[in-house]
């Protein structure tokens, strides 16, 4: 049997084992291999923790200036449906000035009626957005058994969407695998913009339900792996989210496909989630925006790309103020939490965009937008109480439960 090497990092330090096995017996040779950069030394990237040298003014929020209204949480998911952990959540929410969240993981029929009992305790202080089930009882290798596939898939999930109207769900969320996950029986991925799912679309903006798509995903997520990628340090970890040009579509593609059925469907409200997935190009954002007046954007788990083109993005906000949207993918820490507050209303710089020690989207800190007042009340809940039904009414009655 050949040489089997292993790494094993403690600590500052890597240990290298070489495990030799010949005839049963294993013959271990162990270097120890100091990585902590401290004396000229290498260092390994993922214990790198610089400590900034820089005294700026820093502004600590813990409240948001005006109720919040956050358009793009999963309570199901991170939550898990645990009643401790929403209370909990709700005094968070009460100390941060958030009067209302909308929960993006309702999904349909038994499913959501669970979703909705579980949020119904703080009924005035949650939305929920409907998911489809693409699968169905299909099984999981086998997409030519996927419900989607049936000739009749759009119809019964536009009813669907009716009768989940009735029971309270205020939209639908479109998942990534929409476009990266879900196949066609040959194997290959489904198109977003495939005409067999134009009944869903209609339907939605014929109940007035907005549709927030999460299609692809950050620009590097789609580049090789290597020195060059600015994302490395998070892709080594989660190399899972890396999707190369030889299994998956190419990034613009997918975001040209998601526009084509916003251009197709011009009274059906569309959200962008996550900056319409294009952070890093808002000045092509804002050309969407301008060409598409059925297109808006929340800006959930983004504030770190937006964060670095504070000058770019704060043009953006001021010019698109109407079309942006407050979405954290929360539930966060607190810590978190409050970080947004900080980046939408100071100007501070240079502070970090997460509570983790270690950043864990991009390896860099942020700048504040410093918004004025009127573009934080968009933001913060009048833009989405425009095209999110019932918002007005709940937000109304959380406001007068704090009252």
């Amino acid at each position: 049997m050949g040489p089997i090497f292993l790494r094993f990092e403690m600590l500052k330090y890597v240990t290298v084992v070489v495990a030799l096995c010949c005839w049963g017996k294993t013959i271990l040779l162990a270097q120890d291999v100091s990585l902590d950069g401290r004396e000229g030394r290498e260092l390994l990237l993922r214990n790198f923790r610089p400590e900034s040298q820089l005294k700026v003014d820093a502004h600590e929020l813990v409240r948001a200036r005006f109720p919040v209204v956050d358009v793009h949480t999963h309570f199901r998911y991170r939550l898990r449906h645990s009643p401790e952990r929403l209370d909990q959540f709700v005094e968070l929410m009460d100390r941060h000035n958030i009067r209302v969240c909308v929960s993006l993981d309702g999904k349909l029929g038994p499913t959501l009626r669970a979703h909705l009992a579980y949020l119904k305790k703080y009924e005035a202080r949650f939305m929920v957005f409907a998911n489809l089930d693409w699968q169905g009882k299909g099984k999981d290798g086998d997409p030519a058994s996927w419900d989607c596939h049936q000739p009749d898939f759009a119809q019964r999930m536009a009813a669907q969407l009716k009768e989940a109207k009735k029971q309270g769900v205020c939209g639908l969320k479109l998942f990534k695998q929409f476009g990266l996950g879900y196949r066609n029986p040959d194997g290959s991925l489904l198109r977003i913009d495939d005409p067999r799912w134009d009944p869903i679309w209609q339907a939605c903006g014929e109940l007035s339900l907005p549709v927030i798509i999460h299609t692809a995903d950050p620009a590097a997520f789609f580049l090789d792996i290597d020195e060059t990628n600015e994302r490395w340090e998070e892709l080594s970890r989660h190399p899972d989210w890396s999707f190369p040009s030889s299994d998956f579509p190419d990034r613009n593609e997918l975001l040209e496909s998601r526009n084509r059925i916003i251009a197709r469907h011009p009274t059906t409200i569309f959200i962008g989630a996550h900056m319409a997935n294009n952070a890093e190009d808002l000045r092509q954002v804002s050309h969407w925006l301008d060409s598409f007046p059925n297109l808006y954007a929340d800006f959930a788990s983004r504030i770190g790309e937006l964060g670095r083109q504070p000058y770019t993005a704060r043009r953006f906000f001021l010019r698109h103020s109407d079309r942006i949207l407050f979405g954290s993918d929360g539930p966060w820490p607190e810590k978190r939490i409050s970080l947004y507050w900080r980046f939408l209303e100071t100007f501070d710089e240079y502070f970090p965009y997460s509570e983790k020690e270690f950043p864990p989207q991009g390896f860099w800190n942020i700048y504040g937008l410093g918004l004025p007042d009127s573009v934080l009340r968009r933001v913060y809940h009048e833009n989405a109480m425009q095209i999110i039904p019932g918002l007005r009414e709940k937000f109304g009655k959380a406001i007068a439960q704090d009252s």
